[in-house]
């Protein structure tokens, strides 16, 4: 798919890809998926080369960062299907030239939605390619800056449950109890991977911001520098965050599973417990179960309910003193 964004905020639709001009006050290209008569039609109206998914994949600087011909060529990965239970990431192609922006992607993203839904309209007009970009740069940081804000939530719920004391802190069967660390267990580390893909994206727009700041001073906008300045400061603050984040999901992590080990000590204290404690009342019945012909209980008038209190005995001096152990 192909948008073509005029400078007064209007859109343009091409009739015919394989011989009209591109329009001088077009500012904005964006690619989405692209068809390769979409990408030769922008290829023969700007005169670039647009990049595959797999020259946007690669993680050299220079392969992320160049200057060609004069355009700006860059790259970054992006989040995206964060509501979903499998967070992607998806790289993204920016070209900036002294006219115009272009945008290679191969996935819809939430960030290039609300830039146009709030800014690309007849209100919101868009003097170059470089105040597109630093808009389009805005509205990526304020979706990553959602999204941390919403894994720092979800974190702190995580916390009150697991560190939750006193009577306020229900007790479940080990079962319940069991699936609710299991559930935290996953919720942590989905929160982990998000995090980590998002310092991807951060460190992608954070390149972006001085690379198009310094090779493009000599015709960038002064109101664009000030934006491209205040998005620096924003990113460098969102990435001291994340980092913060990635301390609380180790933090968590290790109380969870620091959780999931009590909770099987439990278990097997339990088990050790019972065991012990059968071992006496079966050596018992087994020595009065022995079928010798002279035993002298066998004559004695109380001998069954005497074997039945060694029994009982033997079962309950073991849980004495497992209680008075505290074991239990």
């Amino acid at each position: 798919m192909l948008a073509l964004y005029r400078r007064d905020g209007g859109i343009h639709t091409p009739s015919d890809l394989g011989a009209e001009p591109l329009p001088r006050d077009i500012v904005w290209l964006d690619l989405i998926s692209p068809s390769p008569r979409e990408v030769e039609f922008v290829e023969r109206v700007t005169g670039l080369t647009l990049p595959s998914i797999a020259d946007l994949s690669e993680i050299e600087t220079s392969s992320r960062l160049r200057v060609e011909n004069g355009a700006l060529m860059m790259s970054a990965p992006l989040v995206h299907r964060v509501d979903t239970e499998r967070p992607q990431i998806t790289p993204v192609g920016f070209i900036l030239t002294r006219e115009r922006l272009v945008t290679v992607r191969f996935e819809p993203l939430v960030a290039f939605a609300n830039f146009l839904h709030k800014s690309i309209g007849p209100d919101t007009p868009h003097a170059s390619g470089a105040a597109m970009l630093a808009g389009l740069a805005e509205a990526i940081v304020d979706r990553l800056a959602d999204i941390l804000e919403a894994i720092a939530a979800d974190l702190d719920v995580l916390s009150q449950r697991l560190f939750q004391v006193g009577p306020g802190r229900r007790e479940h069967r080990p079962a319940r109890e069991e699936a609710n660390l299991r559930n935290s267990l996953q919720r942590v580390g989905r929160s982990g991977d998000l995090s980590s893909q998002i310092r991807d994206s951060l460190l992608g727009i954070a390149r972006i911001v001085p690379f198009v700041a310094i090779h493009g001073a000599d015709w960038i906008h002064p109101d664009v520098r000030v934006t491209l300045d205040t998005l620096r400061q924003d990113v460098a603050s969102l990435s001291d965050y994340d980092a913060h984040l990635t301390n609380k999901v180790q933090l968590l992590l290790d109380a969870t599973l620091g959780l999931i080990n009590i909770e099987q000590n439990n278990i097997i204290k339990v088990l050790t417990i019972v065991s012990v404690v059968g071992v006496p009342p079966t050596l018992v019945a087994s020595m009065y179960g022995m079928n010798f012909k002279f035993m002298p209980e066998l004559s004695w008038e109380w001998g069954y309910p005497y074997g039945l209190l060694l029994i009982a005995l033997s079962a309950i001096l073991p849980i004495t003193w497992f209680k008075l152990r505290g074991w239990f």
